[in-house]
């Protein structure tokens, strides 16, 4: 008998993204992909890019802007990136978690 060795316990599903225990970490992050610019491609954006801060012009050079003076659009953006910390850290298993919160 040939044994199921796919790392993906919860199956197909358009409203629960597969946990990653650990293998085929490549095509984990495919349905990672698929499943969160289903949500919205911002977040995943995130997750390629980095996290967005909002900045502006003090004295001739870009810094980050105060929290209180970021925009509803800026904020949106910002949210982004604890939206998919998130959902990434939802979906590994207890070691893999571990691994990457360290």
């Amino acid at each position: 008998m040939v044994e199921n060795k796919l790392s993906f316990v919860d199956g197909a599903s358009i409203h629960r993204a597969p946990m990653f225990s650990g293998i085929n970490y490549h095509i984990w992050k495919i349905h990672m992909n698929f499943f969160i610019e289903s949500i919205d491609q911002g977040i995943w954006n995130v997750i390629m890019n980095g996290t967005y801060i909002p900045k502006h012009v003090v004295d001739n050079k870009q810094v980050h802007k105060p929290c209180n003076l970021w925009t509803k659009e800026g904020r949106k953006f910002a949210q982004y990136d604890y939206i998919a910390k998130n959902i990434v850290t939802s979906l590994l298993n207890m070691i893999e978690f571990c691994r990457v919160s360290q």
